[in-house]
């Protein structure tokens, strides 16, 4: 960065090249250039409304994640019109899509022939760790609706709003600060020592793993005492709360009627860990359980001190 600074002001093409590096200073000089067309063709769009200005903050988004997708550099203002273009297009249409993955998607297809899974996307690049780090500025709530609206298949704020127990006003009014904030902190991209995201959901794939296995064991009581509070507090989907206790059984009556869980995606931050989990019923009873299952962990100091589990609605 410091060299390019040097050099007089730098081109687009070098500062896409360095976002691609990681380099999330870069990221946000490339869209400050560029956040003036950007907003607008917002308002050309959406006109002079809040709407205008969430336009631009979903865009700012977009970019942080699929940056990596540019394949020309030089090109890189058309292409960030080009998702704004998109998201405004999206609220329009008043879709019920997640408004960050729609537009993504449509850039992604028009490059690769397929839309990726956004996380992976993310991964690809070391802009992550500036994500998650800033992810963890965010308060509790704010980064809980985030991590479930855009890193996992909990999209819909109905969804968002059961599992959080709070309206859905709420949930609207909470991605709406969480937007604006991550969107400001990319804009003034300030320079600071990320943590290594990809090390920590590693770490907690490998923990969400080693206690499914210790489950088919056996051996889930002694796995969860290992990591959680003895105090842990357990939601589950019909609003009853247990104590640690109770889980281990509950576990064991589903495996005895034959039903696999299959983990299919972890999302950790320091303070929250979200495992989503398909339910493989036995042939012979094919609706023994719902189709998957979310566990939202509430961490203090490394340890789980309360659970809330959730059956997301058939898509």
């Amino acid at each position: 960065m410091n060299n390019l600074l040097k050099s007089g002001a730098p081109q687009d093409s070098e500062l896409v090249r360095a976002a691609h590096l990681g380099d999330a200073h870069c990221l946000g000089l490339l869209l400050a250039r560029h956040r003036a067309g950007m907003h607008a063709v917002a308002l050309g769009l959406l006109g002079h409304s809040q709407d205008a200005e969430d336009a631009v903050q979903e865009a700012v988004l977009i970019a942080l994640r699929r940056i990596g997708d540019v394949r020309d550099p030089d090109a890189v203002g058309p292409w960030l019109r080009m998702v704004v273009r998109n998201v405004c297009r999206a609220q329009l249409r008043k879709m019920s899509a997640v408004p960050m993955a729609e537009p993504a998607q449509a850039v992604a297809m028009d490059q690769s022939g397929g839309p990726p899974d956004p996380a992976e996307v993310l991964d690809r690049h070391a802009l992550r760790d500036w994500l998650w780090t800033t992810l963890e500025d965010l308060s509790p709530g704010l980064r809980l609706v985030t991590m479930l609206r855009y890193f996992t298949d909990v999209t819909s704020y109905e969804d968002i709003a059961a599992l959080c127990a709070t309206p859905v006003g709420t949930v609207r009014s909470r991605l709406n600060q969480a937007r604006t904030k991550l969107a400001g902190a990319l804009l003034n991209s300030a320079d600071r020592v990320h943590d290594d995201a990809t090390a920590l959901n590693a770490q907690h794939r490998k923990l969400a793993e080693e206690t499914m296995m210790s489950a088919y064991r056996g051996e889930l009581a002694a796995a969860l005492s290992d990591r959680w509070s003895p105090q842990t507090d357990v939601t589950w989907p019909t609003g009853k709360r247990t104590g640690i206790d109770y889980l281990p059984a509950a576990f064991d009556r589903d495996v005895s009627a034959g039903v696999r869980h299959e983990l299919r995606n972890v999302v950790a931050s320091r303070e929250v860990v979200i495992w989503e989990a398909a339910l493989l019923n036995p042939r012979e009873n094919p609706f023994h359980c719902p189709p998957g299952v979310v566990w939202v962990h509430f961490l203090d100091r490394g340890r789980v001190t309360k659970v809330r589990l959730y059956h997301p609605r058939r898509r």
